[in-house]
């Protein structure tokens, strides 16, 4: 049993939900890395132009704030109480979902554009699913005694976000 795991040895949803946010950033990341390695992709790039879409200092301060969610996601999935994490974590993939999709619509996506494509919708309509079923609030933090030495004994959170 993890630090984090409740008594019975089952993840707490907000670290499912934390742990999900994060290999989805990774599918973005590693998608984005691939991408700079397809020459087509980089002379577009370096031409400033990418399907047709101008790489302005906007259109990435954009991009920036629409990455910024997922991420945000991460630590949010692991503080907010209850109710907020389960709306936020419906209300972030209702807005990425249809984000990622029509970027299929700009120029030709590549096969593993498309493949990630497929992995992030996937594990942004898993997130929204586990979200959807979420219906008990868990506790944030329980107490359980750490044996340090010797007998001694702390109280530890079994299930906090730190």
């Amino acid at each position: 049993m993890g630090p984090t795991a409740n008594t019975d040895g089952v993840e707490p949803t907000r670290v499912k939900l934390s742990t999900l946010w994060i290999f989805l950033m990774f599918n973005y990341l590693y998608c984005d890395v691939l991408g700079v390695h397809d020459a087509e992709v980089l002379k577009a790039l370096m031409t400033g132009s990418v399907g047709g879409i101008q790489m302005t200092e906007s259109f990435i301060l954009g991009a920036s704030i629409l990455m910024e969610i997922p991420m945000a996601m991460v630590l949010l999935s692991r503080v907010l109480q209850h109710r907020a994490n389960r709306w936020m974590n419906l209300g972030a993939p209702a807005l990425l979902i249809p984000v990622q999709l029509s970027s299929l619509f700009v120029g030709t996506p590549t096969s593993y554009y498309l493949f990630f494509s497929a992995v992030e919708v996937g594990c942004l309509v898993f997130i929204a699913s586990v979200a959807w079923k979420w219906t008990t609030a868990e506790p944030a933090f329980e107490r359980r005694p750490v044996a340090l030495d010797s007998g001694t004994a702390l109280t530890a959170s079994a299930t906090s976000p730190w």
